[in-house]
């Protein structure tokens, strides 16, 4: 229990202050040890080092209400900072009750940017700007952009406004103005981001606007200019709180630091081993330094966690310490120790959704050991939003209802229904609805007026509106960028449209091929955007599906059924979001599918930022373990398809770095050979060494497992698929096989003849489709001894 004496603090105090004092604490009652320590430490600087599940809200409203009880601070003078609104609410509401009463006089509770903006309304003349200044939105933003870099005679395709907006956004978060930008950023945006910076910033005050980088930037700047209005609000802010501290930026933390150098009397709550938003200039070093910057600092650590069993948080706490930068707790629980850690590998991505579909319906009715788990009790937690379609589409299919959060189903995502209107015009040149959103998407020069001239020209010849474009053109209707732009596209569509019945083109490369041409994946891969990478990623994911079908006419079919009967009314749904959409959340049913090398962790993160990526992607990792309250399950795939070819993948290293005592393994004998994690799957051995053995071990090409069966079959070992590659067809060759005949592959598992070719097979897969390969890598299914 703490020493705190209230007595002693208080002599000398007011009487009003004594009396508060002396009445009763119940809010204090319901805390451990660690949450009211760290409530009465109200002296000086306190690092609230708060891990998962621990109970950081509880502690840091007790706080408040202590520092209000006690009379240390009156409410206004309790400067109380969260990230998001609904933190702030719930905030707001959780000290009302337990004050009994509303709080009204507590004005500085809120995010950053909405005390930054009652802060500068109240300072604006100080750096160039009315009281009433405008926020742009990011659509004003992009607009205002756009005329600084037509003014200056940039290419904007090359360099786009969406671009320059997220350069720009970064340097305000590290409260970089263009006077004290460094030297080092001069040759951003072709070496015009500098000066386009200062037009754009000299442009916002004559419009007397801000956009919300600058709520933060111009603050700190008042406070670092103007002396005396720093020390006015020091004296104000006699106690600072601070929630997510792990998430602040470089500005969030010099405004945080300058306020709060005076008295010091600044509580930090956070978790290092939670910060995951480093690609939006959040610094898990702010946290990681808090001592540094306040010597003499207090910190407390909240490792009792109220949410997770035993098993999970040591299976959390195993992988988090691969991270070297971490201040470092170890979470503990007084709950049974409940299940294991579930791990499983499947053979593929579509084997893999199958197998969660299956098994969420059989821990709904309670089939597995285990109290039934109730739809809105289970979420599916994955890496990247493209990995979201296997699941949609597994469960349109079954009938599982399903909810996206963080986000849209995959079908109504921007990019999906762009690419899909391409698709539905070209399989119907009549679709005028679907004409109409890509006549001008990529950017075609066809503004409104355009549009309406293909309009009125339908109309008056009675035909869609492709057929009108092209009247419109014949008769020179519409000329320059936008007549030109627009020629090209009827004649692509006519061109594709003829290439449907070519059988020489499947539907998989015509897709390819209305995205590329058209102009629309160029588009995304043009744009600079943080959101860009994953649109593009979801446009793979889209040709991906499509193989799945005869057709693009069946497909689209497809969708728009599942759309159509997808329900909307309440009732339980199964959650699927991206782990940065979960943080925050707490499911007693998770599942953590794609753990695989190049996916989670991210390559693009690792090549990105190195050790600093990967370290990132661990606390990603334990984010999305300490979601599960009862039951976690993780998974990976040996194989998925990229770029609509086979590919092994080897599962995550993080899978090597959970203890194995609080790890249960489902995945079948035989998959990926002897060991444990990613060096095999079906129990004992040791974890992996580097990469490069475990890459050998793992290899479904190469593991143990297919060496042993090879071994008692009798057989050669089979080839690797770079020798199927570089391999002659012999047709001139007999086959020994003959249609019909079962047989088995290495890469693509068991299937049917249906064609010969010399010694080459057509093979109808169970799993894979249809594939061509050459006979001697087949082995007849009866000799693989499982």
């Amino acid at each position: 229990m703490s020493s705190y004496d209230e007595s002693d603090a208080f002599e000398g105090a007011s009487l009003a202050a004594r009396a508060m004092a002396a009445r009763g604490t119940p809010y204090l009652e319901g805390l451990n040890p660690a949450q009211r320590a760290a409530v009465e430490a109200l002296d000086g600087p306190v690092l609230m080092l708060a891990g998962a599940g621990t109970g950081k809200t509880k502690a840091l409203t007790a706080r408040i209400v202590h520092l209000l009880k006690t009379g240390r601070a009156r409410p206004n003078e309790i400067l109380a900072v969260t990230f998001t609104n609904k933190a702030a609410r719930e905030m707001k509401n959780r000290v009302g009750n337990m004050l009994g009463q509303s709080i009204e006089g507590m004005p500085w509770l809120g995010t950053f940017h909405s005390i930054c903006v009652k802060l500068l309304r109240r300072h604006a003349e100080l750096v160039g700007l009315k009281s009433n200044f405008t926020i742009l939105d990011t659509d004003d933003q992009i607009r205002l952009m756009k005329q600084l870099i037509s003014a200056a005679g940039i290419d904007d395709k090359r360099w786009p406004a969406r671009m320059l907006a997220g350069i720009i956004d970064n340097w305000k978060n590290r409260a970089w103005t263009p006077a004290n930008l460094p030297a080092a950023e001069a040759g951003a945006y072709d070496g015009k981001g500098p000066q386009l910076y200062a037009l754009y910033q000299a442009r916002l005050k004559e419009l007397n606007a801000v956009d919300f980088g600058d709520l933060l930037l111009h603050v700190v700047t008042i406070f670092q200019t103007h002396e005396d209005v720093l020390a006015q609000y020091q004296r104000w802010f006699r106690y600072i709180l601070v929630d997510e501290y792990q998430d602040t930026n470089v500005a969030q933390y010099l405004w945080l630091r300058l306020l709060a150098s005076a008295h010091k009397n600044i509580c930090c709550v956070g978790d290092d081993d939670q910060s995951i938003y480093g690609w939006r200039g959040a610094e898990v070093g702010n946290i990681l330094r808090f001592e540094k910057d306040f010597p003499g600092a207090h910190v407390v650590r909240l490792e009792q966690n109220y949410r997770s069993t035993p098993h999970i948080l040591a299976a959390a706490s195993g992988v988090i310490a691969g991270n070297s930068g971490r201040l470092g707790k170890e979470l503990w629980t007084e709950a049974q120790d409940g299940e294991k850690v579930r791990l499983i590998g499947h053979w593929d991505g579509e084997e893999e959704a199958r197998w969660i579909g299956e098994e969420i319906e059989a821990m709904q009715r309670g089939t597995r050991g285990m109290r039934p788990i109730g739809l809105d009790e289970m979420a599916i937690l994955v890496r990247a939003s493209h990995q979201m379609r296997a699941f949609e589409d597994r469960f349109m299919t079954i009938g599982l209802p399903y909810r996206v959060i963080g986000g849209p189903r995959f079908y109504e995502r921007l990019e999906i229904r762009d690419a899909m209107a391409y698709f539905r015009v070209v399989t119907s040149p009549s679709d005028d609805l679907a004409f109409e959103r890509i006549v001008n998407t990529p950017k075609r020069g066809l503004g409104d007026k355009a549009q309406q001239k293909i309009q009125m020209t339908a109309r008056e010849n009675g035909v869609p509106l492709v057929e009108g474009a092209r009247i419109l053109l014949e008769q020179g209707g519409l000329g320059g960028k936008g007549g030109a732009e627009l020629g090209k596209l009827i004649d692509g569509l006519t061109r594709w449209g003829r290439l449907t019945g070519d059988a020489d083109v499947s539907h998989v490369e015509l897709a390819e091929m209305i995205l590329d041409e058209s102009g629309y994946t160029g588009m995304w891969q043009n744009d600079k955007t943080p959101e860009a990478p994953g649109r593009l990623e979801n446009l793979k994911e889209l040709v991906k599906a499509l193989e799945q079908f005869e057709n693009l006419q069946g497909f689209l079919e497809h969708v728009s059924l599942i759309m159509d009967n997808e329900s909307s009314e309440a009732g339980e749904k199964v959650s699927i979001m991206t782990l940065h959409a979960a943080k925050g959340l707490e499911f007693p049913a998770v599942f953590l599918p794609g753990w695989e090398d190049g996916l989670f962790p991210s390559q693009r993160s690792m090549d990105e930022s190195g050790t600093k990526g990967l370290e990132e992607e661990r606390r990603l990792a334990y984010v999305g373990i300490t979601r599960a309250e009862e039951v976690c399950t993780i998974s990976f795939a040996g194989n998925r398809r990229v770029f609509g070819q086979w590919q092994s993948a080897l599962p995550s290293r993080f899978i090597d770095e959970l203890p194995e005592a609080h790890v249960e393994i489902l995945t079948p004998p035989g998959l990926y050979g002897g060991g444990y994690g990613a060096a095999g799957m079906t129990g004992g051995g040791g974890q992996g060494g580097g990469i490069e053995s475990r890459a050998a071990e793992a290899n479904v090409y190469n593991s143990p497992g297919w060496k042993r069966l090879q071994a008692r079959a009798g057989q050669r070992p089979v080839a690797q698929p770079s020798e199927a590659r570089n391999t002659v067809i012999d047709m001139k060759a007999v086959s020994s096989h003959s249609v019909g005949e079962r047989v088995f592959h290495q890469k693509f598992g068991y299937g049917a003849i249906i064609g010969i070719e010399g010694d080459k097979l057509e093979i109808d897969f169970e799993k894979a489709g249809t594939k061509k390969v050459v006979a001697r890598f087949i082995s007849a299914a009866d000799d693989i001894p499982f």
